[in-house]
């Protein structure tokens, strides 16, 4: 499996791009949280995923913290089954809700 992943910006929108997993989640980590810093209420459109693991998780957690430590909006759209699926069994399917 491709393990590759893109995080374009376009306006208040941060539009991830491909497979989120442990191999790629490095790759767009910083780039988000730059992302955060800069804006104001964001949306993290995650229609363009094709398959995510638990590091994909983790890695919308960290920034869904983030943005709430610099009391910041951040909404999730166009949530993967896959990903509500990996929610759901950790206990957190109400943060991207």
């Amino acid at each position: 499996m491709v393990s590759a992943v893109s995080l374009e910006q376009n306006d208040q929108t941060l539009r991830i791009i491909g497979a989120l997993t442990f191999k790629s989640v490095p790759n767009v980590r910083l780039q988000g949280l730059e992302s955060i810093n800069a804006l104001s209420d964001i949306k993290v459109d995650l229609k363009d995923v094709t398959h995510t693991d638990s590091a994909g998780l983790v890695l919308l957690l960290e920034w869904l913290r983030t943005a709430q430590t610099l009391k910041k909006t951040l909404t999730f759209i166009h949530i993967p089954d896959q990903l509500l699926a990996l929610a759901n069994v950790s206990g957190v399917a109400q943060l991207f809700r």
